[in-house]
């Protein structure tokens, strides 16, 4: 078997029969099989064995009773079952095009890659088939999110948020994958070193049925990223809470000796700007600096963001203040906690970014040839 496509559905039965259709011609003259991973309440086992009986491709369907790991379960399931070593793991409700599927297994058939990655976001990818506006900017802000926590891991991964990818399962320790929920990219991406290609394709609207998206499914999302990222991110977290505890009693303090509270803020925001900078340059980005821009580079990044995002908090305390009447001290705490994630995602993006092989200026250059020489061992 050259090629095992491995589809997770839950109640997916008016999409089968399309499905397979479609599969099927997609995958003529390759040694393919397709595996229904199904945890349904309706109709869809019944579905898939009816379309099995007279279908061209060798189908399968295992049938799941305990829904375990959920939709990243599922798909360790069918790893678990495939007869093939490259395994092809695609929606069931058509938003992945199978016609998708050649042009994915022949990047991967190059022999260069461990991991095929088919992204709305590369390329001529698109994402039309949202069903939404606000589903697109909350998918969009989910992939900042997570190629925020993971910055090295995911630098050469556009949509690691994906279920359309194509895997050699030989390069996955199943053992180490503690699937929790529907982004079972993401855990692989985040627990071992691949070699990755990407694919654009669009991702098209619903054949038929509904969207499983909730809110529910948003929380077991965030649930699986703190858990993949507990250490940076909490490292991030501690030192901008103590900063928190820091600026909030500075403006207490001053305010306590008669400072307009609005100098106050500006005040403790400037002298805990440095300090957070300071012990995240020591305990939270340490791993990242080598490839990063210089030292000054990150401060007035750093530095230059914090007083930008600053101008438009300063504001906004105010109007609590004097508009809604609450106290500066919880004024300023409120505004704190909601400009934490923001500084997360900017800090990992732009002020640690690696920098771009071939992209240094010739300022650059001599910028840097100055700093070594100062640097090097003098002779005496």
């Amino acid at each position: 078997m050259q090629l095992s496509i491995i589809v997770p559905t839950y109640n997916e039965a008016p999409n089968v029969a399309e499905l397979v259709r479609r599969v099927t011609a997609e995958t003529a003259g390759i040694d393919a099989e397709i595996i229904f991973v199904d945890d349904s309440t309706d109709s869809t086992p019944d579905v898939v064995r009816e379309v099995a009986a007279s279908a061209a491709l060798p189908i399968r369907l295992i049938h799941r009773d305990h829904r375990t790991g959920g939709l990243g379960g599922a798909v360790l399931e069918g790893f678990a079952a495939a007869e093939a070593d490259a395994c092809l793991v695609m929606d069931g409700d058509l938003q992945h095009p199978p016609e998708e599927i050649r042009d994915i297994y022949a990047r991967f058939l190059r022999g260069d890659v461990d991991l095929v990655v088919a992204s709305r976001y590369a390329g001529d990818g698109t994402s039309a088939g949202l069903a939404d506006r606000t589903r697109v900017l909350v998918s969009k802000a989910a992939t900042a999110l997570t190629r925020a926590m993971f910055p090295i891991r995911l630098r050469g991964v556009s949509d690691p948020m994906t279920g359309f990818f194509l895997i050699d399962r030989r390069a996955v320790d199943a053992e180490t994958l503690r699937p929790r929920g529907f982004k079972i990219l993401l855990e692989i991406l985040a627990r071992k070193n691949l070699r990755v290609a990407e694919v654009p394709f669009d991702f098209a609207g619903r054949h038929a049925g509904e969207s499983k998206a909730s809110m529910r499914q948003g929380m077991h999302f965030l649930t699986q990223l703190t858990a993949l990222r507990f250490g940076k991110m909490s490292l991030f977290a501690v030192i901008g809470g103590l900063g928190a505890l820091v600026n909030v009693a500075i403006v207490w303090a001053l305010t306590q000796l008669g400072v307009n509270y609005i100098v106050a803020a500006i005040i403790a925001s400037e002298l805990t700007i440095i300090g957070n900078f300071l012990l995240q340059e020591r305990f939270v980005f340490q791993d990242m600096k080598g490839e990063a821009s210089g030292v000054w580079s990150r401060f007035i990044k750093s530095f230059t963001f914090n007083n930008t995002e600053l101008l438009i908090r300063i504001p906004i305390v105010a109007l609590m203040v004097s508009g809604g009447h609450i106290s500066a001290v919880i004024a300023t705490a409120i505004t704190l906690f909601v400009a934490f994630i923001v500084r997360f995602v900017f800090h990992s993006l732009v002020v640690y970014a690696p920098r771009k092989a071939g992209a240094t200026s010739r300022a650059r250059q001599l910028v840097d040839e100055l700093d070594a020489q100062a640097m090097s061992p003098g002779e005496l």
